[in-house]
């Protein structure tokens, strides 16, 4: 018996079966909706996803329903049916049909709990008022798309700058509305970016959509008008106009039942499970967004609610059901997104993360194309890559831009899962063709920036570091060698700074002083780092690269992609 019928579920069910074909298989699900797409569910809204029925539909067109999995899988699959208890003596469950209120009970030689997550809904003032949504589920989804289109909205808010809430506030600026997040923490993405990749994603998609963020600020009440309508969002700063919000502020597992049960709970507050994905009852498993699991990395407790994980682990436990010995390991902390025009994600460590834990964290950032520049599809991708100093491990990967994110965070996962260091990263044979990449693939080429860095090839100095000595008046020179076309739409305005393009530089060392520090500067770090190993070689001893150049540069005019 199968309690859950969402993403784990659903897959554990499958699983048995073709590995059982004589079992007798039953799930139960409290919902209308079974075996969707959550994750398409912000696309949805903007129209990405052009119906509501290509959430549940498979893909070949057939509605993955109750009536889909009992004549395609021989699935007993029971909607609207709650699990009210479980009698672990007994191995029983007592079942309720939400329609008719009846209750029975069903007996099982092995139990499976897949009851997912439930969303957060802070005690708001007004959280009861017209135009207020959570977004769990499709109903509000279908909800959320509805009022926007009935109502006629010009004016949103995002309360919750995590995945869903930056997901759908790419969503609603597509829909060309006015666009607000609110997040209590200083940054977006505060649990997956380091604090200078998400500025300067943030710094995009405000640039781009016309987004705007106010993070470091607390939603205290929501206010309506006559009509019971939602049109004021109150913060400890502020208040911002807002004809519809969406509360996105996270989620948390849903183990209720587990709890009444007496299985025992990991300190994440989900269920806890071993290696196999079995409870603390040895005839009761559980996977997807109830459970707790294990970071590859650093063997912490982590929770990590994400439809692949959900899966991999539905594929583990169908395993056990059917006697193959199989065990899940845990998770990196991979997770991306698309918002809008851009593209984001992480695996493995973020450099903060890193930090707290011990490593002798270096990190290198760079911005590059993802593809040849004269290629009609390039895009730009900024990536972050963390490494041990001392060993040279590969401990983390992020990435933005409107390019190809994705396939460098899948590439950097695949070396952290075999413990690989930053030289495997480079001496991978990854493809190479116009249409797809660059010659050097950017997550090499950044990697290869870090190289230098721990090879003291090259020192740097990064934005947030020339900002600093910029706003503290020291006394250096900014050589900027980019050409002139590309410093007049994009530059740091400061007497300091000196236009000299690389090209020229060689022949004009006389007028650069000996006796100042030099911090170079280019578009994307490429030409500043020339700029550097140049002066080092005509006996420059006190020099400096900003990494990533202009493009990493978040004050003052965007530094758009």
């Amino acid at each position: 018996m199968i309690v859950g019928g969402v993403a784990a579920g659903p897959k554990v069910a499958a699983r048995a079966r073709r590995l059982m074909p004589d079992a007798e298989i039953t799930v139960v699900d409290k919902g209308r909706y079974i075996s969707y797409a959550g994750c398409g569910m912000p696309f949805y809204v903007d129209d990405q996803v052009g119906h509501f029925r290509e959430l549940f539909n498979t893909g070949y067109g057939l509605p993955r329903d109750a009536e889909y999995f009992r004549s395609e899988r021989g699935l007993n699959f029971l909607t609207r049916t709650e699990a009210v208890a479980v009698d672990r003596a007994g191995k029983q469950v007592l079942i309720r049909d939400l329609e008719t209120s009846r209750e029975k009970t069903l007996g099982y030689d092995r139990l499976v709990l897949a009851t997912g997550a439930e969303s957060v809904m802070p005690p708001l003032e007004g959280r009861e008022l017209a135009g207020v949504f959570k977004f769990r589920d499709p109903g509000d989804a279908q909800a959320v798309k509805e009022y926007l289109e009935r109502r006629n909205v010009q004016e949103a808010v995002v309360v919750g700058a995590g995945f869903i809430g930056i997901e759908l506030a790419g969503a609603l600026a597509n829909l060309k509305l006015l666009t607000t997040v609110i997040e209590f923490q200083e940054r977006i993405l505060p649990l997956t970016l380091d604090a200078d990749m998400a500025r300067l994603l943030e710094e995009r998609l405000a640039a781009a959509h016309g987004i705007e963020f106010r993070t470091g600020e607390r939603v205290v009440r929501l206010e309506g008008d006559e009509q019971g309508r939602v049109r004021r969002v109150h913060t400890d700063r502020g208040a911002c106009d807002a004809e519809v919000v969406i509360v996105a502020v996270g989620v948390r597992p849903n183990v209720q039942l587990a709890r009444e049960a007496g299985l025992v709970l990991g300190e994440t507050g989900a269920v806890a499970i071993d290696e196999h994905c079995r409870t603390s009852d040895p005839d009761i498993y559980a996977c997807g967004d109830c459970v707790e699991t294990t970071h590859r990395l650093t063997g912490e407790k982590v929770y990590s609610p994400f439809a692949s994980a959900a899966n991999r682990q539905g594929r583990v436990v169908a395993d056990n059901l059917a006697g193959r010995p199989s065990v899940y390991r845990g998770v990196l902390g991979t997770a991306v997104l698309q918002a809008g025009t851009f593209n984001a994600g992480r695996t493995g460590l973020t450099e903060e993360h890193a930090r707290r834990l011990g490593h002798q964290v270096v990190t290198s950032i760079a911005p590059q194309r993802d593809r040849t520049h004269y290629h009609p599809g390039s895009g730009m991708v900024i990536l972050k890559v963390v490494a041990d100093g001392r060993s040279g491990r590969l401990l983390g990967v992020q990435g933005i831009g409107p390019g190809e994110v994705v396939k460098r965070i899948d590439v950097a996962a695949a070396v952290l899962h075999f413990g690989g260091t930053v030289n495997d990263l480079l001496e991978l044979d990854l493809g190479y063709a116009p249409p797809f990449n660059t010659p050097v693939d950017p997550l090499q080429h950044t990697a290869n920036a870090l190289v230098n860095k721990l090879d003291s090839i090259v020192e740097t100095i990064s934005a947030d570091e020339l900002k600093a000595k910029l706003d503290d008046d020291e006394d250096f020179v900014l050589l900027d060698v980019r050409v002139e076309k590309e410093a007049k739409h994009r530059k740091i305005d400061d007497p300091r700074r000196v236009l000299v393009t690389l090209s020229e530089l060689r022949r004009r060392l006389a007028e650069i002083p000996r006796d100042k520090e030099i911090i170079t500067i280019c578009d994307i770090g490429v030409r500043s780092y020339e700029a550097y190993r140049l002066l080092r070689g005509a006996g420059f001893d006190r020099v400096k690269s900003v990494e990533g150049g202009m493009r990493t540069w978040p004050y003052g005019p965007a530094s758009m992609f």
